[in-house]
């Protein structure tokens, strides 16, 4: 049995169905509310937070997928989080099963060098050091070998449905609404953006390869990295609307986050923005040579269809 921990985000219902179509027919949906994917998942109801309930949720499974999400908010971040993946690590460890960490990369320096596997833990603000805390959590699981443990690192996100991202939310969703797009800070640093649906299917195919397990892998993204000059302009190619948008400078959003909460609790992720985003998934695409990363053309495409069949 295979078991996702944090089941009805995006990417863990991208998982369940990547899983469950070239995987296992044995899935098990772990969340405070499960919602099946497919008629035949098991769901099993569970407060992360809670070790016992965990455990419980745990229980008899092989490959035990961590893919939970909160709310941007900081505070939640610090007193939830690293609980609720220690309790999965606990959980996993007594049932013997392997354990796939879906990770992102607010740990990360946000300056311009090449991203690979082996980058060093330079976070900016309190969720980047949540995020640091518990990657070297899992980091020390893994090299405490009891159980086979593996990384999956995905980059910004941008994709179908609700998918939470500075480039979702500015360009895409104002796109939808036939709204002119909004970029942050600058539009000509380049940027690396992950395929939603493209992050679900790799780590599927990760956590159902043996000689993965002991690594850190960064998901497949796309090797041309365009800037948000470029992106817009093929996204508003693809919508149908004339080439415009307009930046939103550190200034404009330094006086937005005086007003407005959500924005205050991005705020930290603002640097990246200023600077080339390179994120190398180089060894990803090496072990993985079939897996087809999906192009910015066609996920803006696919983007637009749903757009207008919903």
């Amino acid at each position: 049995m295979q078991t996702i921990l944090g089941a009805g985000g995006q990417i863990a219902t991208g998982l369940a169905r990547e899983l469950r179509r070239s995987y296992t027919g044995d899935l098990r949906l772990v969340s405070r509310n499960p919602r099946k994917v497919h008629d035949a998942d098991t769901l099993m109801p569970a407060d992360l937070m809670d070790a016992g309930q965990t455990a419980e949720a745990v229980k008899g499974s092989d490959t035990v997928y961590f893919t939970a999400g909160l709310p941007p908010d900081t505070e939640l971040w610090e007193k939830q989080f690293p609980t609720m993946l220690k309790n999965a690590i606990d959980a996993s460890r007594a049932a013997g099963a392997r354990f796939v960490y879906f990770d992102n990369t607010y740990m990360y320096p946000q300056d311009d060098r090449l991203l690979t596997e082996d980058a060093p833990f330079e976070p900016v603000g309190r969720k980047g050091k949540v995020r640091a805390a518990m990657a070297t959590l899992v980091l020390q699981e893994m090299a405490r070998g009891d159980i086979p443990v593996l990384i999956g690192r995905a980059p910004e996100f941008y994709g179908p449905g609700k998918t939470q991202s500075f480039t979702n939310a500015l360009v895409i969703d104002n796109l939808k609404a036939g709204k002119k797009p909004r970029v942050p800070i600058r539009d000509d640093t380049l940027r690396t953006l992950i395929w939603t649906p493209d992050a679900s299917r790799a780590l599927a195919a990760l956590g159902n390869a043996p000689d993965a397990f002991g690594q850190t892998w960064h998901l497949p993204c796309c090797d041309d990295r365009p800037t948000y000059r470029q992106f817009v302009t093929e996204a508003c190619k693809v919508f149908g609307q004339p080439v415009a948008y307009s930046v939103l400078g550190s200034w404009t959003l330094a006086a937005a986050a005086l007003f407005s909460p959500k924005v205050r609790e991005i705020r930290e992720l603002l640097p990246r923005y200023a600077q080339d985003n390179l994120f190398d998934s180089s060894k990803f695409k090496r072990r993985f040579p079939d897996f087809r990363v999906t192009t910015y053309a066609e996920g803006l495409g696919l983007i637009r269809q749903a757009s207008a069949a919903g």
